[in-house]
């Protein structure tokens, strides 16, 4: 049975910090729902009700865009390993880019990962737990590299460059925000 509470509690964060990826979903007034799978070191807790994750370059910024339009964001976490569970965190999120003075403190939460564009920030308004009882048991092997490798490839000019070209709009057309130096 699904239970709803204000904010996260240390039982729920404790699941959070144990779990190898996450969820995203995001959506715009019209168009299409964007739901993201993201794995590596890349979510932090900041309190009871707000967290922030390292979003690394990737073929779109779905999130930005949506974000920059309404601001809703959710975020689910699946057990896959042990007693089931599914946690979804709702609530209001912004992009936060290098450029602008939350940066470096946000960014001091998290590993220094190639590729990294944005920190999305979300307070939470509300927080969810059901069952999982559906969900499949699965075993972890590791973190896949191959982003991090590929940025780290492109690098700096070349990140920029690809954010210039593959990054500005959402796929059915809304800007993202996304800004360089």
């Amino acid at each position: 049975m699904a239970k709803f509470y204000a904010e996260l509690t240390p039982a729920l964060c404790e699941f959070i910090r144990r779990q190898q990826m996450f969820f995203t979903a995001t959506a715009g007034p019209s168009g299409r729902i964007n739901l993201s799978p993201k794995g590596l070191d890349s979510f932090r807790i900041l309190n009871a009700s707000r967290v922030a994750y390292l979003d690394l370059t990737g073929s779109g910024n779905e999130t930005a865009a949506h974000l920059k339009r309404d601001g809703r964001i959710t975020f689910m976490f699946c057990s896959f390993d042990d007693a089931p569970l599914i946690l979804r965190l709702y609530g209001q999120g912004r992009a936060i880019q290098p450029r602008h003075e939350e940066w470096a403190s946000l960014h001091a939460n998290f590993p220094r990962l190639a590729g990294a564009r944005q920190i999305i920030v979300a307070d939470i308004e509300s927080v969810q737990t059901s069952c999982g009882y559906g969900v499949p048991l699965f075993d972890f092997r590791a973190q896949r590299d191959t982003l991090l490798q590929w940025a780290e490839k492109k690098g700096p000019s070349g990140l920029e460059a690809y954010w210039d070209d593959k990054n500005q709009r959402s796929v059915d057309g809304l800007p993202t925000g996304l800004l360089h130096d």
